[in-house]
């Protein structure tokens, strides 16, 4: 089979095609999917780069999966396809089902014509997105599902806001729709500095934006001074999906005592002299990729599949939107504008690959 990826960790140019051996039969719960569609997402720029450090083991962890591989190193933890092989213990799908799902962070990824995942982490197909599309979901939704309904603990209906970083985002765009839409919160504030992102932000359900370039601070104090932000609705949660230091003493001037913040951004930062203690704060960490990480110890190891099914029905009934801003073929010269698109830090939502996108060349080469 044609795969893309790295046999040298570095930049963009280093992304190669190359014919890789098929993957082995599954077993346990382990599904074989031939790729229709992915999507890039941070994680990968930082993979490609040689500088992940969410895991301190990580490189160690997926270097045997690389070497078996002719010593490429195959990136990409959003997919979606045709299940072609199902494990001896696989209790959801058969051969010739259409998933979607997330990556396998310690193995090979979603940039090659066939990949091995686990059932636990895919969902049916949604019926009315394209395989692009819906290769876009599975990482952000996860992710943001887990920061803010598992880790924060935000109830449906709650009477309380939440803070989204960089809501222009692929990420944050759909935290802000699992926020505003799923959960139903009354206030969703994001931070953006561009007009498309604000816009954009907004589409999502935000209520409020507010400048990142500025003081946000100031800026949300504002909001609740005029009332915009109504007095008896606390700024109760945040939720940091960008540079994790920039934000942390603003959040804790900003937040309602006894709140909550998560971060999915790694970051080496000081709470002396921030409000956090004098708060109350609680301050949490999400990595989707905790729980096969470490073997599932301490984790309910159906959950993602569960979330999956439900967004896959929010998705078919128009009450959750595909955030995917742009698509493309998926071949090695799009795979590198999608990195680059990223590594600019001026992407809007997400950039999803397709093998029956238009334009030119052959998928995976």
């Amino acid at each position: 089979m044609n795969a893309i990826g790295v046999s040298e960790y570095g930049p963009i140019e280093n992304l190669k095609s190359q014919q890789l051996p098929l993957p082995p039969k599954p077993s346990g719960r382990q599904l074989v999917v031939q790729i229709k569609g992915t999507s890039v997402n941070p994680i990968d720029i930082k993979v490609r780069n040689g500088t992940y450090d969410d895991a301190p083991d990580f490189y160690e962890r997926v270097k045997p999966a690389t070497l078996e591989a002719q010593n490429l190193h195959v990136m990409g933890y959003d997919g979606a396809g045709v299940v072609t092989q199902a494990g001896p213990d696989v209790r959801y799908y058969k051969p010739g089902d259409e998933v979607y799902f997330l990556g396998n962070v310690v193995g090979q990824g979603c940039y090659a014509e066939y990949t091995t995942v686990d059932e636990r982490h895919a969902g049916r197909k949604p019926r009315s997105l394209a395989w692009a599309e819906a290769a876009a979901m599975p990482l952000t939704w996860a992710t943001a599902y887990e920061s803010i309904v598992a880790r924060l603990g935000v109830q449906k209906n709650e009477r309380a806001g939440i803070l989204i970083i960089n809501g222009g985002g692929g990420m944050g765009s759909i935290a802000c729709q699992l926020a505003r839409r799923y959960l139903q919160l009354p206030v969703v504030v994001t931070t953006a500095s561009r007009p498309e992102t604000e816009s954009f932000s907004r589409e999502m359900g935000a209520t409020h934006v507010v400048n990142h370039r500025e003081d946000i601070v100031q800026q949300i104090q504002d909001l609740m001074q005029k009332g915009d932000i109504p007095a008896d609705i606390p700024l109760k949660y945040a939720f940091i999906t960008s540079r994790t230091e920039q934000y942390f003493q603003p959040i804790g001037d900003i937040l309602a005592p006894f709140g909550k913040v998560c971060s999915i951004v790694q970051a080496k930062f000081d709470m002396y002299g921030s409000q956090f203690m004098s708060k109350s704060l609680t301050f949490v960490w999400c990595w989707l990729g905790s729980g096969p990480y470490h073997h599932y110890y301490n984790d309910e190891t159906e959950k993602h599949h569960e979330w999956y099914e439900e967004l896959a029905d929010l998705l078919d009934d128009g009450k959750i939107k595909c955030h995917l801003k742009r698509r493309a073929k998926l071949t090695l010269e799009n795979i590198r504008d999608a990195h680059g698109a990223i590594e600019s830090g001026s992407m809007v939502g997400k950039y999803g690959l397709g093998t029956e996108e238009e334009g030119e060349g052959t998928p995976f080469q």
